[in-house]
C-alpha cells in the first residue's frame, strides 16, 4: 500500500510540481486519506493521496479483491484569492473515503453528493467526475493491478445536478462549454438551463 501511494505521489508531483501544503484526515473504519495543495499561478489545485491504497469494489460482489478492481485519486482546480477554497480539504477528503465507506466505485460522469457546501459561501454541494488523463497522466502499475486514474472533479451548483441526472453529464458539459463556463472560479453562478 505504501509503495504504490509513494508512486501516486511522485506521479503528481511531476505533473503538478511541488506540493506546498498538505493535510490528513482519517474517518473511522477507513485508511487515511491526505490532500496535497498545489499553486501554479493564479489556479490552486487540491490533490487526494490514499484513495488508491485499496482498489474499489463492486458494491454487490460478497468480497472485495485486494489485488484487482480500479483505483483513483480525485482533483479539484480553482482559482485564487476569490474564496477560501482551503476549506475543501475535509470535504475532499469524505469524497476520497466514499469508496471504503460506502463501497462506491468513482468513475466518470458520476455526480458526488457532499450535502453541504464544498467550502463556505460555495454555490456547490456535489461534483461531477470528468474524464481522467489531461492534467495528470494514468499511473501504471504491476499487474494484475488497475491503472491509477487521476479523475478531476468539477464543481456543480444545486440545478445543474439537478440537471445533470435528467440530462447525464454529457449534455452538462457541452452546456457548459457552449456557455463559456470558467468551471475554476469558485464563485460562478450556475450555467444556464433553460
Amino acid at each position: 500500500m505504501g509503495e504504490i501511494l509513494d508512486l501516486v505521489e511522485a506521479r503528481l508531483r511531476t505533473a503538478l510540481g511541488e506540493p506546498d501544503a498538505r493535510a490528513a484526515v482519517t474517518f473511522l473504519g477507513t485508511d487515511r486519506i491526505e490532500v496535497l495543495r498545489f499553486i501554479d499561478g493564479d489556479v490552486v489545485r487540491y490533490a487526494t493521496l490514499g484513495m488508491s491504497a485499496q482498489p474499489m469494489a463492486d458494491p454487490t460482489s460478497p468480497l472485495a479483491d485486494p489485488v484487482k478492481g480500479p483505483r483513483a485519486e480525485l482533483v479539484v482546480s480553482v482559482r485564487v484569492g476569490l474564496a477560501d477554497t482551503d476549506q475543501v480539504l475535509r470535504p475532499l477528503a469524505v469524497l476520497a473515503a466514499s469508496p471504503q465507506v460506502e463501497g462506491l466505485i468513482v468513475a466518470p460522469g458520476a455526480s458526488l453528493d457532499l450535502g453541504q457546501p464544498l467550502w463556505a459561501g460555495a454555490p456547490f454541494s456535489s461534483v461531477l467526475v470528468a474524464e481522467p488523463g489531461g492534467l495528470v497522466e494514468d499511473l501504471e502499475l504491476d499487474e494484475p493491478m488497475d491503472p491509477v486514474r487521476f479523475l478531476p472533479l468539477l464543481p456543480m451548483t444545486h440545478n445543474e445536478a439537478a440537471w445533470k441526472r435528467v440530462r447525464g453529464a454529457q449534455e452538462l458539459q457541452e452546456r457548459w462549454l457552449s456557455q463559456g463556463t470558467d468551471l475554476r472560479d469558485p464563485l460562478r453562478a450556475s450555467v444556464p438551463l433553460d
